[in-house]
């Protein structure tokens, strides 16, 4: 009996990757794994575009609701409780679904990632934000880490050591059963996408899901300075006018973040991915799993 192959279905922010994959999912006995680094975190729901109660109850998700926005949650974290959840879905005899647009969460898993055991401590993060861009470069170089194409941001710098320490190795190609599937999306649809997804947001009531957060944990807490929670902090110092602004500059954040994830993939390194439009991946995918059933 083959394997059941790992589907693998990525893309950028708002191109219905999750839905194709719920939708593919429930016709072909399989369960979801999410790779996201925002949703392991719990009670960053609207603003995160977690899955619905009804989408969970339809497909079972793994790896949501991991650990409170003030908990550290690691590279490795995240490979070795996916890996369990691949293996344990296998065993069930269903087909494991690993989703997402986290770059380094994805290649951790088809790349199998070779991690340290202890990855940087919140000490050393913390030295690493004192030192100067001349020292993080005299740091990088020292450590035969590859310098990032900013060599004066600072913030690229630390996250060029964060990740030179987080990897010892990698395949050069992706793990076998793997089927790796990019969905494309036309610049305008995806633009349309993001502005429909930002709007439900504020309608589902995302500011006042980050007005709880920000005053439970406090604004120390990274996550709650990134992408939309990010905007809404902006909003309520008032340096966003109103509502309307609020909008447009979530808009542009999720437009940026789609950006950087479609950068990260169209690297060289990725030269094995399969790159389709939505129906297109639907055709394939449910052509590659009807194979395997058939033979099976």
């Amino acid at each position: 009996m083959a394997a059941q192959p790992l589907i693998v279905i990525i893309g950028p922010t708002a191109s219905g990757k999750t839905g194709l994959a719920i939708e593919l999912a429930k016709r072909f006995n399989g369960e979801i794994i999410a790779a996201d680094s925002r949703t392991v975190y719990r009670e960053m729901d609207i603003g995160t575009a977690k899955p619905t109660v009804a989408e969970m109850n339809d497909v079972p998700h793994h790896m949501l609701n991991l650990v409170n926005v003030d908990q550290k949650f690691t590279l490795k974290d995240f490979q070795s409780l996916a890996k369990e959840k691949i293996s344990e879905i296998r065993d069930k005899g269903k087909t494991p679904f690993l989703v997402g647009g986290s770059g380094l969460y994805i290649d951790a898993i088809i790349y199998d990632y070779k991690l340290p055991e202890k990855a940087f401590t919140n000490d050393e993060q913390k030295n690493l934000e004192k030192l100067t861009v001349g020292e993080l470069q005299e740091l990088l170089i020292s450590r035969e880490i590859p310098l990032p194409k900013n060599v004066q941001n600072r913030r690229h710098l630390i996250n060029s050591l964060l990740r030179g320490k987080q990897l010892l190795s990698r395949r050069d190609s992706v793990i076998p059963d793997a089927v790796v599937v990019g969905i494309t999306a036309d610049n305008e649809i995806l633009e349309q996408r993001i502005r429909d997804r930002a709007k439900q947001m504020l309608e589902d009531g995302l500011i006042d899901e980050a007005r709880k957060l920000i005053a439970r944990y406090g604004l120390d807490c990274e996550p709650l300075r990134r992408n939309s929670y990010g905007e809404i902090v902006k909003y309520m110092w008032g340096d966003i006018a109103d509502e309307k602004e609020l909008l447009e500059r979530i808009v542009i954040v999720d437009r940026q973040l789609a950006k950087k994830q479609m950068t990260w993939w169209r690297n060289p390194r990725h030269s094995e991915i399969k790159w389709l439009s939505l129906d297109e991946a639907r055709e394939f995918i449910s052509s590659e799993l009807t194979k395997i059933q058939n033979h099976n």
